[in-house]
């Protein structure tokens, strides 16, 4: 792909060095000779501790605080989930406290939506209109009247919390664009949503996911060090040529759509010659008689042709897989394969983890393990008058209630079907610049009677709201205790304290909750302080506190592998369930039926998304630190489709779709598919309030369409056609 090469023996050298350079000393890793001591010297700065939120990871840091400023996040090398290490968003985080464009104190809109013109407001006022505007919205529309939602944090709980007691069902999170109905195949499959122990793996078929640039924590310093150091060999199936895929063992560029196809003949290859462990799957699966009979129709021949990768490589793949099972998998993240059935394409994914035996075995998927954190309970009040379901509510047949489904709930609103949504709250998450079709969300929020956004930025969803609320960073404030799990790495919890004092006007979202609750009578739901609260949580786990304090993390022996023995699936089967009863009962094909993919129009072109190491949605476009890596997007589109349109490198292309046309330039690369097109998200951002990304490339959200996974509401975000043409001067 490049005219200067690099080896993998040389790459792995030089991220060797990397990992080292990383945690400022001796590697986390092994097989790295540890620095030579230095002579202590004193520090001109306090050390605080603190878990990362510059994405979902919440990887442990350090922050390095001088006259009340931080000056610096180094990686915590007490944080195993992490391997000690901080990456580029973390280092990042330093300037979201810092950012010019932050929101700095309330704000009321005077304008028209979306015109930007704003009134300072004080708190007071802009919490009493809030409440108010909240009550008028229960008494006209009921409590169901109001939507609520919420992205990835420590305090999305309480928004969770106040919609319950304020008495709405309605509330949706950031992952119903994009994780559900993967974590729905797998926990249909086995009972649970597996973790990946790709540190002690030996072969890893990665389907779509980028762990190389998309960062998972331990997964993807896991990866780098079971290639490097164990021998694991990597596939990698993805319309692009991803660093992932540059540095894997064989990267197939397969045709979108098409991965159901491949993971079937896989199944195949397996049964039909028998390569898995019948004891295994006699003791620990149900269906394999079914599954048996139904992958016969599809052989690698048959693969072949529905993926543009050769019948032999299938085949050839499907036997060396099986050679090292059980320590090998399907890795169960995120792919570029997103569509109508993008359940069942999943559910394809885990019966192969299940016909290799890896479940709860080193090397394979693994169960949750305990961390001993307690939930904090509470009663709250029932409303006779109000709706009995969810506006979204038996739209599709397995949508996760806790989670939603985005789009499914905007349509609703629209239509006014089954019921009116008047009223809007949303705590750090950004539709206008995560959903598929962003004129659609326009739509939505113009027919709202009041939305009130809480973020730290002027978001595009903050930009068309009413009341825009000032919080603070996750540096500022304090956070209850989070439970994460870090495959075989660890099981911990985090928590956060206040590394500087909060800047300008800025509140947590818990206060704002709160303030909100004691104005509308529902205190009593809130009579607590984070800190009180974190006390309850720790109430079964001594010393927790103690050693939180002392290094950053606190960590709960638990088992890794075997949590299983002796335990059964939560599964109708009490078994893996190769063979889904549930579905079956409830009119969904129990097994994986591959549909191919809508051809691609002539002169057309698939969109497909994806991440690289400096992109979290939309948060990190405007953010100036990452930006300086990533100045704009540019449109990804092949050599040889390029020179048929007279496409130059560089050259700003017209990039047109169903529900809406961008600008942005081309680059043009061998990159990817001939029938694919490719671009990073976030930026284009209406707000002007953005400046880094305000009118700088293109949205994608203006261009995807708002199709959904039939099983469960989640975005299929591939299934957009564009048109490509140069822009005429």
């Amino acid at each position: 792909m490049s005219d200067h090469k690099i080896s993998r023996r040389d790459f792995f050298k030089a991220s060797s060095l990397f990992a080292a350079s990383a945690v400022g000393g001796p590697a986390v890793l092994g097989g790295l000779k540890k620095a030579q001591a230095a002579p202590v010297q004193a520090a001109p700065w306090e050390s605080r501790f603190s878990a990362c939120d510059m994405c979902f990871n919440k990887c442990g840091l350090i922050a390095r605080v001088e006259d009340g400023v931080v000056k610096k996040l180094d990686p915590n090398p007490k944080f195993l989930k992490s391997r000690g290490m901080l990456c580029a968003r973390g280092n990042a985080g330093i300037r979201q406290v810092y950012d010019p464009d932050r929101l700095k104190y309330p704000m009321l809109r005077k304008g028209a939506r979306g015109e930007g013109k704003w009134q300072r407001i004080p708190w007071d006022e802009a919490l009493d209109m809030a409440a108010q505007k909240m009550q008028e919205v229960r008494e006209k529309y009921l409590p169901c009247g109001h939507l609520f939602s919420a992205g990835t944090d420590l305090h999305t709980q309480f928004v969770g919390r106040f919609a319950e007691v304020y008495g709405s069902f309605n509330v949706t999170s950031h992952e119903s664009l994009c994780l559900v109905s993967n974590n729905r195949a797998f926990l249909d499959t086995f009972g649970e949503v597996p973790f990946a122990d790709v540190l002690h793996s030996k072969y890893v078929i990665m389907c779509g996911a980028n762990r190389f640039e998309a960062l998972v924590t331990p997964d993807s310093m896991d990866l780098m060090t079971a290639m490097r150091e164990h021998g694991c060999k990597l596939v990698t199936l993805d319309p692009r040529y991803t660093k992932t895929a540059a540095l894997s063992d064989e990267w197939h560029p397969i045709k979108p759509g098409t991965d159901m196809a491949f993971m079937l003949a896989l199944a195949h290859v397996i049964i039909h010659e028998k390569l898995y462990d019948p004891q295994w799957i006699a003791e620990k699966t149900y269906g394999i008689e079914q599954l048996a009979e139904h992958v016969k129709q599809y052989t690698p021949q048959f693969a072949a042709e529905e993926c543009n990768i050769p019948a032999e490589d299938i085949a050839r793949i499907a036997r060396e897989l099986a050679a090292a099972a059980p320590s090998a998998m399907i890795y169960p993240g995120r792919r570029s394969s997103d569509y109508e059935d993008s359940t069942q394409i999943r559910r394809a994914f885990a019966i192969v983890n299940g016909l290799l035996g890896n479940w709860d075995r080193p090397g394979g998927l693994l169960a949750a393990r305990a961390v001993g954190l307690k939930g904090v309970p509470y009663d709250a009040p029932w409303y006779d008058d109000n709706h009995f379901e969810r506006v979204d509510g038996n739209k599709v047949p397995m949508m996760f209630e806790h989670e939603g489904s985005f789009l499914i709930t905007r349509d609703a609103i629209l239509a006014d079907d089954p019921y009116e949504i008047r009223g809007w709250l949303v705590y750090k998450t950004n539709p206008m610049g995560t959903a598929p079709n962003r004129q659609k969300t326009i739509e939505m929020m113009n027919k709202m009677d009041f939305i009130t956004v809480i973020d730290i930025a002027m978001s595009d969803t903050a930009w068309f709201a009413d009341l825009v609320l000032p919080s603070q960073s996750y540096l500022e404030r304090y956070d209850p205790c989070s439970g994460l799990q870090g495959s075989s790495a660890c099981a911990c919890v985090v928590k956060r304290d206040p590394v500087v004092d909060p800047l300008y006007e800025s509140r947590p979202c818990f206060d704002i909750m709160k303030d909100l609750a004691n104005r509308m009578e529902l205190g009593e739901y809130f009579d607590f302080t984070i800190p009180e609260y974190r006390e309850k949580q720790l109430e079964e786990l001594p010393h927790a506190e103690e050693i939180l304090d002392r290094d950053g993390v606190y960590y709960n022996p638990s088992k890794v592998y075997g949590i299983y023995e002796g335990k059964v699936y939560k599964t109708l089967s009490k078994k893996i369930e190769l063979y889904n009863q549930r579905y079956e009962k409830m009119g969904i094909d129990p097994l994986p039926s591959y549909t191919p993919p809508v051809k691609v129009p002539k002169n057309q072109f698939r969109l497909i998304i994806g991440r690289d190491a400096m992109t979290t949605q939309s948060s990190t476009a405007n953010n100036s630190l990452l930006n300086e890596f990533n100045p704009t997007n540019t449109l990804w589109i092949n050599t040889a489709k390029a020179q048929q349109l007279g496409i130059a490198n560089g050259e700003t292309v017209v990039v047109s779709s169903p529900v809406g046309t961008q600008e942005l330039q081309a680059e043009v690369t061998d990159r990817i598919r001939e029938d694919a097109v490719y671009m990073l998200t976030g930026y284009n951002t209406l707000s002007t309030m953005q400046h880094l990304a305000h009118g700088n490339g293109a949205s994608i959200n203006e261009l995807l369409v708002d199709d959904y996974d039939t099983v469960t509401g989640n975005a299929s975000m591939h299934t957009t056609f564009v048109t490509v043409t140069r822009k005429v001067a």
